[in-house]
């Protein structure tokens, strides 16, 4: 989870300095698009490794299920179905 937030704040930091520099016209637009596309990857396979972990113990999956929750809600998300099904094995 720790990383996933990382990754979230990186992706944050990097959307906004990729807008300043393409404000600033110092960025093409195909230079813009594929570094919001790494990040984007970065905290998508973040947010896929805590979707695919197996708790150890309740305690765990409650933290898992709440963390999913409010991130779900945060980002108006959703899950496909394999995901869900990971999710609440």
């Amino acid at each position: 989870m720790d990383r996933h937030i990382a990754a979230q704040i990186a992706t944050a930091d990097a959307v906004r300095r990729w807008d300043d520099r393409r404000m600033a016209g110092e960025v093409t637009s195909v230079a813009y698009a594929n570094g919001l596309l790494g990040v984007a990857r970065d905290e998508e396979a973040g947010r896929l490794a805590i979707v695919k972990y197996r708790p150890r113990d309740d305690r765990e999956s409650r933290l898992k299920l709440t963390y999913l929750a409010a991130y779900l809600f945060a980002t108006r998300g959703t899950l496909n179905a394999t995901e869900m099904n990971s999710a609440v094995e």
